[in-house]
């Protein structure tokens, strides 16, 4: 009994001190891959668990490696405290930022959406109220340094840091970027966006397999078509 109540202790003492990572991103050790697919992951003195949608399928969990994950949630279960992580979620991205760029830490830059395909490529829109401040340039840092250490905590995942903007055409342009647009047309009723573009511009607004244009549509929230000014 004493040694029941002693575990029970400890498991509570657990809880307690991790319940205050809850929304924040923490390390890891990988630890293995369960019957269901979780990835168990030893946190130090607790395990927490990557549920198969909140993975990224192009990475590889390898039992050993270390790994930063997003803590989504930390609750006490019948068999001790249960932690669900992600690597998958945009709050990853978002945090990550925060961690890293000491302007979104202190809110002069302030992040206005992100989108993201978790493995291959994310949007994230900036914007600040400082005139003394570049956000894209915070956000890059010198020669890019900044965006060099997100990506590498993201396993290579491409960041596409774009200027927001309220004038809902300019903002498209910018979430079309690398690509050049021509012009906008936009339905408001049905919020749909038509982007015309020049012949050697229509492949990269569209991104490879749509994925440009549909991580564009997501971040905006317009339904993006292109089409070739020809």
């Amino acid at each position: 009994v004493i040694i029941q109540k002693i575990r029970e202790a400890e498991r509570s003492n657990s809880f307690e001190e991790f319940k205050q990572n809850e929304g924040q991103v923490v390390q890891g050790v990988v630890h293995r891959r369960d019957r269901s697919g979780n990835i168990l992951i030893d946190l130090g003195k607790i395990v927490g668990i990557v549920p198969t949608a909140e993975q990224v399928q192009r990475e590889s969990y390898r039992p050993g490696a270390k790994m930063k994950f997003f803590v989504v949630s930390v609750e006490m279960g019948p068999r001790g405290p249960q932690i669900v992580l992600s690597r998958a979620t945009n709050e990853m991205v978002k945090t990550v930022f925060e961690q890293e760029i000491p302007e979104i830490a202190s809110g002069e830059v302030v992040i206005k959406g992100i989108s993201r395909d978790p493995g291959f490529r994310a949007k994230v829109a900036v914007t600040t109220d400082e005139a003394s401040i570049d956000p894209i340039g915070a956000c890059i840092g010198q020669r890019g340094s900044r965006i060099t250490t997100i990506i590498d905590e993201l396993g290579g995942e491409k960041v596409d840091v774009i200027m927001w903007n309220d004038d809902a055409k300019e903002f498209i342009k910018n979430a079309l970027s690398p690509a050049k647009i021509s012009s906008i047309e936009l339905n408001k009723e049905e919020k749909i966006a038509k982007a015309i573009v020049e012949t050697d511009q229509f492949s990269l607004a569209i991104g490879r397999g749509g994925q440009n244009v549909r991580l564009a549509s997501t971040l905006t929230g317009w339904q993006i078509e292109v089409e070739d000014i020809n």
